[in-house]
C-alpha cells in the first residue's frame, strides 16, 4: 500500500521545474552588470526557464541573466534579451535560454540580472528561475 503524504516527504530533488532562484522587485530604470544578485536554492542545478514580470511595462529594458557578476556574456545563461511583451501588470515573457543551457549543470552560488538597456521608467521587475534542483 502506498504512504498518503509519500509526495509531501519528498525533496525538491525528487521532483523538476522548482522555483530556484528569484529577483525581489527590482528597478531597471539604469544599465549595471549587477542590478540583481538571485541566489540559487541549490549547490548544482539545470535551469529550464526564466520568467520576467513587473507591476507596470518594461517593454524597452534589454536584460541578461549570468552566472558571473563581470558582465562576462561568455557566462550567459539568458543573453541580450528585449523584455518587449511585458507591457503591463498583467504580461509577462519567458527569457530565451543560450543553447549551452539545454547540456549544461551550474553549479554558481548565484545569479545576476544585467540591464543593457533601460526601461526608462521606474517600474519594478521579477525575475523567476525555474529549474532541477540536483543537490541541495
Amino acid at each position: 500500500m502506498a504512504v498518503a503524504n509519500a509526495v509531501g516527504t519528498n525533496l525538491p530533488t525528487n521532483f523538476g521545474q522548482y522555483v530556484i532562484a528569484t529577483s525581489g522587485p527590482v528597478s531597471l530604470a539604469a544599465t549595471g552588470n549587477t542590478v540583481a544578485n538571485l541566489t540559487v536554492e541549490a549547490s548544482s542545478y539545470i535551469v529550464r526557464r526564466i520568467v520576467a514580470t513587473a507591476n507596470g511595462s518594461i517593454a524597452s529594458a534589454n536584460v541578461s541573466i549570468l552566472t558571473s557578476s563581470d558582465g562576462a556574456t561568455a557566462n550567459a545563461i539568458a543573453n541580450n534579451i528585449t523584455l518587449s511583451t511585458v507591457s503591463a501588470s498583467t504580461k509577462y515573457q519567458d527569457l530565451t535560454l543560450v543553447s549551452a543551457a539545454t547540456s549544461t549543470v551550474y553549479t554558481a552560488p548565484a545569479l545576476f540580472l544585467v540591464v543593457n538597456t533601460a526601461s526608462g521608467n521606474s517600474n519594478a521587475a521579477v525575475i523567476t528561475v525555474y529549474g532541477d534542483p540536483l543537490t541541495p
